[in-house]
């Protein structure tokens, strides 16, 4: 059996193992995610605290106001608000200790003396960690001291949401807008959402010693400390790094790294004329630098109303744009961008590598751009009004706002995304089909080009799999299908099965070499990461063995990333393997960013957060954002803007760049991105890390802690690294518009007269890439 087959049927067994593992967890997480009780009753009385359809009800008002984009449950979601989940437990927990010592001394707790305090301490923990929910009957009950604590949180809670004067300054210290949910039925349902998270978050699960979410939030007064389980496999999946990198470096030092072929003397991809539907995808690069640059100016905004609240430098835009709106425009146009310009490149090699043009095909790349245009608009307006409250809870849902990072898209316009993503994988497969049906040495990498394309096509549609109405367990393991395995993984298999077969196309490996290092690469990257999906799921309502399962793999996500300092290299070298080749350098050194940051931002910042032990006490803290941001952008976003540089050194082949602009982007983003972590988010992270190990997560997530000592001076710092990343954007966007107006090509350069258009032969080719 050849090696090729050998590695063929090696992914085949990883994706059919890692999905079997996925899935056969995954029906666990349906099946002992913490029951919603069809209603609370208080213990003595006839009252009915709350009800299922009013929890629900409360979900539903949580997501229309933006959801996780207004600090978090159960640990994800923004960062400047409190974790609801964490704060509601700490203050009933407060409100219980009161209401307790009072009821038995008459005095408040911190009044009482060491040995009274110490017993209602006590108290209190044994009342919120008791479980006293009956599944025969689907009813919770608790005390009557705990309803009356209840009621105080409660009434904070109505007022923080609403346009309490008195809150106004704790609003702006938290970033809400005021009156955030104007109703007040949907207010005071939104409350018993809250209660709910809490009461998941510290009762015992039946037959266990530690709450639903696994003893998560760390809190004190209730007795929420690490499991044994979460520490054994937090030292196991150390272990498995370790074991994962030697098995990994033993495997390099055999494998015998054949001598690469001798490059040819010209340009082969001169031999590729751009077709109609070729050059129509220069519209779609000039929609991902436009959406690029929208983003970072949200992502500035948003920085800055952490540290103002509702302001930039005194102008009160939060009235108009608030954080929840400006946050979630922030992700969402991420995801745009990145994923149009994964669009974009698979638009543009499908007829190279076919080797002819389908009938309609540029038709068919017409219709998609209109239809992105429509989904990025029409998404972006519903989620503004969304939060502005002027949609209905279900209504909101489905053209406005769904609330949860990520897919936050009315429920609407994300079933418009995924039809456009399946128009896209047509055109991309009847443009890859020659080629699919030729029997030529390539044939295999199309195929995996062809598969990680129908990856990227299908996959999105796990974020069908829930509704406004979903337990909060089963949405996080459906959303995170979309984050990890669309977002983060299958479009790296696509980025490397393009890349692959551009470097064989231009002779610079042989394509049965490209095919195995693609098989390869994609079955070590996919063992980990598929079943690795479960790291995110540890304290969200799911049993202990989604946290080995994902303990253990997402240990050895980490072990490729390793070794990609080589690849890095590899790819440098790249351009100086022909003279040619330094046509191509900005986009192979964009390439090697990426490698730079899979190694530090997925590697490393991910490891810093990954194991069960360092992510209890540091989930929703700034440790988060670090590795969001540069395993995002670094590694996503730079993979994204060098399959556009590379798309457009074609569309404009034959004409020489100014590359001083490109040059300055590349290093001022690079750095930036540099700076805003080390100055900013790491400091502060790990400053809230050790508030929460000391204190509890409220504390590191409260607006005491946060505008306390030198963490304002740090949360201001982040503008040095906001301001150089956003010259360096600045200097992109404005080298991609010299391609249109023509100031980004040198004038004395010659134009080669084999890279003109078939259409007009006779003339220099015009500035294409932004609008044809």
């Amino acid at each position: 059996m050849s090696s090729t087959r050998r590695l063929t049927w090696t992914l085949l067994a990883v994706l059919v193992g890692a999905f079997g593992l996925l899935g056969f967890f995954g029906r666990e997480v349906y099946r002992q995610a913490p029951p919603i009780p069809e209603r609370v009753v208080v213990e003595g009385s006839a009252r009915v605290l709350a009800t299922r359809d009013g929890i629900l009800d409360g979900q539903q008002a949580w997501q229309s106001m933006g959801g996780q984009q207004v600090g978090s449950i159960w640990g994800h979601g923004a960062y400047q608000a409190p974790d609801w989940t964490a704060d509601w437990l700490h203050r009933e927990a407060v409100a219980l200790g009161d209401v307790l010592a009072r009821r038995a001394h008459g005095t408040p707790l911190d009044a009482l003396a060491a040995p009274q305090a110490d017993a209602v301490r006590a108290a209190v923990a044994r009342e919120l960690r008791e479980n006293r929910y009956d599944a025969a009957t689907g009813t919770l009950s608790v005390s009557a001291a705990r309803a009356e604590a209840v009621d105080l949180v409660a009434s904070h809670y109505l007022a923080l949401f609403g346009a309490d004067p008195a809150l106004a300054t704790l609003r702006r210290d938290y970033a809400l807008h005021e009156d955030a949910v104007h109703d007040p039925v949907r207010r005071s349902a939104m409350t018993t959402f809250f209660f709910w998270t809490a009461w998941a978050s510290a009762a015992r699960r039946p037959g266990s010693d530690v709450s639903y979410t696994n003893n998560w939030p760390h809190e004190p007064l209730v007795g929420n400390v690490p499991s044994a389980a979460n520490v054994l496999w937090s030292v196991a999946s150390i272990v498995l790094l370790l074991a994962g990198i030697g098995a990994l470096a033993w495997w390099h030092g055999r494998r015998r790294d054949e001598a690469p072929p001798t490059p040819p003397p010209t340009d082969p991809l001169d031999a590729i004329r751009p077709t109609a539907s070729m050059r129509a995808v220069g519209k779609f690069c000039g929609v991902v630098v436009a959406l690029f640059v929208v983003q970072v100016l949200l992502g500035a905004l948003t920085a800055h109303y952490t540290v103002e609240g509702d302001g930039f430098f005194g102008i009160p835009l939060g009235k108009i744009l608030p954080y929840a709106v400006t946050r979630t425009w922030h992700l969402q146009t991420g995801v745009f961008w990145i994923a149009t310009a994964f669009l974009a490149a698979g638009l543009f090699l499908a007829p190279a590598v076919g080797g002819r043009e389908p009938r309609f095909q540029r038709l068919g790349v017409n219709l998609l751009f209109g239809a992105l245009l429509l989904v990025v608009g029409g998404s972006l307006a519903g989620e503004w009004a969304s939060v502005r409250q002027l949609f209905g809870p279900t209504t909101g849902f489905w053209f406005g706002h769904q609330g949860y990072e990520y897919v936050d898209l009315g429920r609407a316009f994300q079933v418009a995304l995924y039809v456009g993503l399946g128009l896209w994988l047509a055109l991309t497969v009847r443009g890859l089909w020659p080629a699919l049906r030729g029997g030529d040495e390539r044939r295999p990498l199309v195929l995996l080009f062809a598969g990680s394309a129908a990856a990227i096509g299908l996959f999105y549609g796990a974020g069908l799999f829930f509704g406004a109405r979903t337990h909060l367990s089963v949405m996080e393991y459906w959303r995170w299908w979309v984050v990890h395995l669309w977002v983060e993984g299958f479009m790296e298999v696509f980025a490397t099965a393009a890349l692959a077969f551009v470097f064989s196309r231009m002779g610079l490996v042989r394509a049965a070499s490209a095919t195995r290092s693609v098989l390869a690469s994609t079955a070590i990257f996919l063992v980990g990461g598929i079943p690795g999906t479960f790291h995110h799921l540890y304290f969200s309502g799911t049993p202990v063995s989604v946290m080995a399962v994902g303990a253990t793999f997402s240990a050895l996500e980490v072990v490729p990333l390793v070794f990609l300092g080589k690849e890095a290299i590899d790819t440098l070298r790249q351009e100086r393997a022909a003279p040619w080749m330094r046509a191509y350098r900005w986009p192979l050194r964009f390439f090697a960013g990426v490698a730079f940051w899979n190694l530090v931002g997925a590697g490393l910042f991910g490891f810093l957060i990954n194991p069960p032990i360092a992510l209890y006490y540091a989930q929703g803290l700034n440790t988060t954002p670090v590795h969001g941001h540069t395993a995002l952008f670094g590694v996503y976003g730079l993979l994204a803007l060098g399959l556009v540089l590379l798309v457009l050194r074609r569309l404009t082949a034959g004409r020489v760049w100014k590359e001083g602009a490109l040059r300055y982007a590349f290093w001022a983003m690079n750095v930036g991105l540099l700076l805003m972590v080390v100055l900013s988010l790491l400091p502060v992270g790990v400053l809230q890390a050790k508030a929460s190990v000391e204190r509890g997560l409220w504390w590191a997530r409260s607006a005491d802690f946060l505008q306390s000592g030198v963490l304002p001076t740090l949360r201001w710092l982040r503008i040095v690294g906001d301001s150089v990343f956003l010259s360096g954007v600045g200097a992109l966007a404005w080298f991609v518009l010299g391609l249109r107006t023509g100031w980004s090509y040198r004038p004395d350069a010659p134009v080669s007269p084999s890279t003109l258009p078939s259409r007009a032969p006779e003339r220099e080719p015009e500035p294409v890439g932004v609008g044809d």
